[in-house]
């Protein structure tokens, strides 16, 4: 159903089963909210007040969804939040596939400019990759780019975007046999094939449990004219291995500058979607409002990726309805179960969300943040699921598993081969994630007002209202555009250079 909001009303109805409105601006005690309802209190602008009374034990909806069961006896006109709603038990009716619904697809393919990769891929970006296998190497993979710099080394080499040096906090410490080796083997491996490097030179120390011929022997890295390789061990030291890599990147930087940005269909396109600092509005603007131009993407043949699995967790069977078959969205139910036992097994729970800024913006439990977070995939098919990190080798819809911590899932959504990231925030979030784009967007008018330097794109005018269907093309529009070259402002203030943080599962010895 679509939003309903009253005219010169302070709320709005999301769904005519809901027990709750959510208020538009800060409502002052004593005002009528509606259908003689009156605030009992002051409501924070994204919070939620009761409609009608709620007694202790019920459910309390939204989005005619399940967010919590109330833990007293709530008035109307009363305040819900932290202090009266809590998660209570839930069960999901899981129903696979009762819901997947074909895009009709366009005619014409959308189309932008990026640089066509050997395997067939395109990036949206033409970086130098500094690739480091362990944090053993970071600082000398960081001294290589900073030498560069100041050397001018890329001013003959127009058509490359920069050098990015890869550093993480692993590597070795670990075994190299179980599922958290695995998982970063796969990180660094797409990392080398993400198509927005022009080329990659890759830096180890040379005695770390990551060795880099096992990822050369495992993986397709052995194109001699866009990859190299070295460890500082048996280059002689720290400052042979910086003569030698401001050398070897010459040589990069000359094939990766033989690119130039040719038209593609947005086919080509591999959208990663997050959000993060999420707050009441996120659900019902910047995250629909993305979901529809994920439908138009897809649409056009393209690829859109929902990850966050811990917090999607509640909201699970909006996608497993949508599931192209049943063994698509067990394929997601077994995700969630594994995160049940990897929360428990160290100490922690999957409801342990939404955060203090969440809480403060108006989110209650994770039931109420999932809902607002899976609305960021549209309406199309979920077409595939996930491990962290692995190749996506279909379009369409897709669902990548990681966690919710922002840096850390798009890591693996690049290492999945995205080549654009779309970011909504309802608090604020500034970052970026090199060698890929980031589009920021802001789910409410004065988060724009404030932080404008920082984002791309104001949905809050939703509210005002500016139709779903509208904003998503203004998304998608944009996206097409900073695909063929134009700066988000994460980028334009240089973000990018600590955003690569893979995701460490297991024993660190």
């Amino acid at each position: 159903m679509k939003p309903a909001i009253t005219a010169g009303a302070p709320v709005l109805g999301l769904h005519e089963d809901d027990n709750i409105l959510v208020a538009l601006a800060d409502i002052p005690a004593e005002t009528e909210v509606a259908g003689g309802v009156r605030a009992a209190e002051k409501i924070p602008s994204g919070h939620k007040v009761a409609r009608r009374r709620i007694a202790q034990g019920e459910t309390v909806l939204k989005y005619g969804q399940i967010i919590g069961v109330a833990t007293r006896d709530i008035a109307p006109g009363d305040h819900v939040h932290v202090h009266n709603l809590g998660m209570g038990a839930h069960r999901q009716d899981y129903a696979f596939g009762t819901a997947a619904r074909t895009l009709s697809p366009f005619g014409n393919t959308a189309t932008f400019r990026g640089f066509h990769r050997p395997s067939g891929r395109v990036g949206t970006r033409n970086y130098l990759g500094i690739l480091t296998s362990v944090n053993c190497s970071g600082s000398v993979a960081r001294f290589i780019a900073q030498e560069a710099e100041r050397a001018g080394l890329l001013d003959a080499f127009p058509n490359v975007d920069g050098i990015v040096p890869v550093v993480h906090g692993t590597g070795c410490g670990m075994s190299g046999k179980d599922e958290g080796y695995e998982t970063l083997f796969r990180t660094l491996a797409g990392y080398g094939h993400n198509p927005n490097f022009g080329a990659i030179l890759m830096v180890g120390l040379g005695c770390e449990v990551m060795q880099i011929p096992d990822l050369i022997d495992r993986k397709v890295l052995r194109d001699s004219a866009r990859f190299r390789y070295m460890t500082i061990q048996q280059t002689g030291g720290t400052r042979a291995t910086i003569n030698k890599g401001l050398s070897v990147l010459r040589d990069l930087a000359a094939e990766a500058d033989k690119a130039v940005r040719e038209v593609a269909g947005a086919s080509h396109l591999v959208l990663g979607m997050q959000c993060g600092g999420s707050d009441g509005y996120s659900g019902i603007t910047a995250n629909p409002a993305l979901g529809v131009a994920s439908d138009l993407l897809v649409r056009h043949g393209g690829t859109s990726i929902l990850s966050e699995t811990s917090e999607i967790y509640g909201a699970e069977h909006l996608l497993t309805r949508r599931a192209i078959n049943e063994p698509t969205g067990r394929k997601l139910i077994d995700l969630i179960e594994w995160w049940g036992d990897y929360t428990a097994r160290n100490y922690g729970q999957m409801d342990n969300n939404p955060s203090p800024g969440n809480k403060r913006g108006g989110l209650t439990t994770i039931l109420e943040k999932s809902l607002g977070a899976v609305a960021k995939g549209g309406t199309a098919p979920l077409a595939g699921v996930y491990k962290y990190a692995e190749p996506i080798d279909a379009p369409g819809f897709v669902f990548m598993d990681s966690p919710g911590y922002d840096p850390c899932s798009v890591t693996g959504q690049t290492a999945s081969g995205a080549n654009l990231i779309a970011f909504t925030t309802g608090r604020g979030s500034v970052s970026g994630y090199q060698p890929v784009p980031c589009i920021k967007i802001a789910s409410n008018s004065d988060l724009w007002r404030r932080m404008e330097p920082d984002m791309d794109v104001n949905c809050g005018d939703i509210l005002d209202g500016v139709s779903l269907e509208d904003k998503g093309r203004e998304i998608f529009d944009l996206m097409l555009r900073v695909a063929s070259g134009e700066q988000t402002k994460s980028e334009a203030q240089g973000f990018g250079a600590v955003e690569f943080v893979p995701w460490q599962i297991g024993a660190v010895m």
